[in-house]
């Protein structure tokens, strides 16, 4: 894992420090070695190597071809690179070391921005062909790794994180109030935007070519292959599952796991160590003993870490550790993302750099395989959705212990697709982000299928991913999710509206844990990996103090600028705690980074 910095075509040709500023900034990315050089006139690459494959320096970055005419600097991990590596060797190709970048670095010599292609895995990258003077710039289909931009004029720069591009001191922060609105109601910006309104962000499967003058010389969309699949047997997705488990655990240094002690974590742990007989360190978040019948993970996740005799810790998060870690955490925060399990996340990764490099999570099974709550309930109203309509018109308002009941009532509409979108986002969406947002909504699905796309190519890229690397990386910690292994995804994509609706709740996941005798673990309630803010605001003075002051702030310094409803609740949050204390959390998680950041 690393991070990557490029400038095409500055102005002042000679200028190092931009460069290396932008190093500099992000070298918790890839604490190991850090390195930069020249292209061309104009035109500077540098990287942060995190080494976790081939722990030798033939691998460090910048890695430069032998013939010095092919550069790479990546951030990432081929799980085909022994498949491409032994093309290479047919093609008379020698390598000096073991490591995927300098697979890939050869793969991008000889093939180009086409090879692009044929990579499987979690990247963004970005290879200079200096015989051209040509910089081919990727970024994985299924947003694995991020990567932002900004151009000024003909110069263009890219970085992992939107704070390097910022440190090159070529262009001034300057706050985008539009993404106000989609945050409320979805935790995030646009897709394609950040809330810096010079810096972008690289859309997943986004592959292009700029020459030495900031010309886009050439572009490609990156599509996994679609051959006909036909629906595997459970077995078969047993052997999907060990195959991704090996190749996203495989490494030259230590690695851990993110357990909760439910269904997608569990699996994973057990799958590795039936096929290897190896513990790994384990990893997971609790609270206070009065709020543990309520988040029961640390006594899930315990008893199963000792069941495989590996090394467990527990990071118990009390209000005080918010309290105290605030600032650190939203000066590491490179985005606002309004879900606390970031927090979570960030706090388990300081712990757990003491003793790995690679932290494995059971992100990306909802997705595929239709596990979240909100899945059960889209299908209930796909199957009667009449029923739902008359339900959502009866002038009823249920109480604040009904609140995800109310929820599903106020989002109901004729519409399957916003129906869903509704259900999928913090509160109904207004008029104004449907419009907007519709240009990301996934288009010529069946509406079960339409559900499970958008959670896959929105929310997990632009929240689940988003928080995996940035709160990993800001403890120089690999983020691995091994459910989004591209057969896996291919899989899921296959199937039809009917397969997967018969196959919701993760049925396959459920049935190998039933064969391999952890059953028990099924009887868990399905649970979301947050800490427990309605809890803290009720109980802890100062947590409730802390989040009501900063949002009061805010809602008065942002003013009329923030959308309506947001305004209400900064002002007045007291109102919304039983209701709406998920969007609390969101702005308090924006007002502080924006506080923070002087914007």
């Amino acid at each position: 894992m690393c991070g990557v910095h490029l400038i095409i075509n500055q102005k002042n040709f000679k200028d190092q420090r931009p460069i290396q500023e932008m190093m500099q900034c992000a070298a918790h990315r890839g604490p190991d070695q850090s390195g930069w050089t020249n292209l061309f006139p104009g035109s500077f690459l540098a990287g942060n190597r995190l080494k976790t494959l081939d722990l030798g320096n033939a691998a460090n970055q910048p890695i430069i071809t032998a013939d010095g005419k092919g550069v790479l600097v990546w951030n990432g991990a081929l799980y085909n690179y022994q498949d491409l590596r032994n093309e290479l060797l047919t093609l008379g190709y020698v390598f000096k070391s073991q490591s995927d970048s300098e697979v890939l670095l050869y793969w991008l010599y000889h093939y180009g921005l086409e090879g692009t292609r044929s990579l499987r895995g979690m990247y963004a990258l970005v290879f200079a062909d200096l015989r051209s003077k040509k910089v081919t710039i990727a970024r994985d289909p299924f947003g694995m790794k991020p990567l932002h931009y900004a151009r000024v004029g003909q110069t263009w720069l890219f970085s992992s994180e939107t704070n390097p591009i910022l440190a090159s001191g070529i262009i001034s922060p300057k706050l985008d109030t539009r993404q106000y609105e989609p945050y409320h109601y979805l935790r995030h910006s646009f897709p394609d935007q950040t809330f810096y309104s010079k810096i972008k962000q690289v859309l997943p499967g986004t592959a292009l070519v700029i020459d030495e003058s900031g010309k886009k010389v050439n572009a490609l969309h990156i599509r996994p292959s679609k051959g006909k699949l036909s629906t595997p047997s459970v077995g078969q997705v047993k052997e999907m599952l060990v195959d991704a488990v090996l190749n996203h655990f495989h490494a030259d240094v230590p690695v851990g796991i993110v357990l909760s002690g439910g269904i997608d974590s569990s699996l994973l742990y057990h799958l590795w160590y039936r096929q290897t007989g190896v513990p790994l360190f384990t990893f997971t978040a609790g609270f206070e003993k009065k709020y543990r019948k309520a988040y029961p993970d640390a006594r899930f996740a315990e008893a199963l870490a000792a069941s495989y005799h590996g090394e467990h810790s527990e990071i118990t998060v009390r209000p005080e550790d918010v309290l105290g870690q605030w600032e650190h955490y939203i000066a590491d925060l490179d985005q606002p993302i309004g879900d606390s399990a970031s927090f979570l996340t960030w706090m388990i990764a300081k712990e757990a750099k003491k003793k790995v490099k690679i932290l494995v999570s059971g992100a990306g099974a909802d997705e595929l395989f239709g596990g979240y709550n909100r899945h059960r309930a889209y299908m209930r109203y796909l199957n009667s959705p009449n029923f739902w309509m008359y339900l959502a018109n009866l002038p009823i308002n249920l109480p604040s212990k009904f609140r995800r009941l109310a929820k599903m009532k106020s989002s109901i509409s004729p519409d399957p697709c916003l129906t869903y979108l509704n259900f999928a986002s913090l509160q109904p969406i207004s008029e104004s982000l449907k419009r907007k947002i519709w240009t990301f909504f996934p288009k010529g699905l069946p509406p079960y299928k339409t559900a499970l796309e958008w959670d896959r190519t929105v929310y997990l890229v632009n929240d689940v991913l988003k928080i995996h690397d940035n709160a990993n990386m800001a403890h120089g910690v690999e983020g691995r999710a091994p459910y989004i292994d591209w057969p896996l995804i291919s899989l899921s994509s296959h199937l039809s509206e009917e397969e997967h609706q018969s196959l919701s709740g993760k049925k396959w996941l459920r049935e190998i844990l039933r064969e391999e005798g952890l059953a028990p673990i099924l009887k868990r309630k399905k649970l979301g990996f947050g800490l427990p803010i309605k809890e803290w605001l009720s109980d802890h003075k100062g947590f409730r103090e802390f989040l009501f002051t900063t949002l009061q702030e805010f809602g008065h310094s942002a003013g009329e600028v923030l959308p309506e409803e947001m305004r209400n609740m900064s002002l007045q949050p007291s109102l919304y705690v039983k209701s709406s204390f998920l969007q609390l959390w969101n702005i308090f998680v924006l007002a502080s980074w924006i506080k923070q950041r002087n914007l």
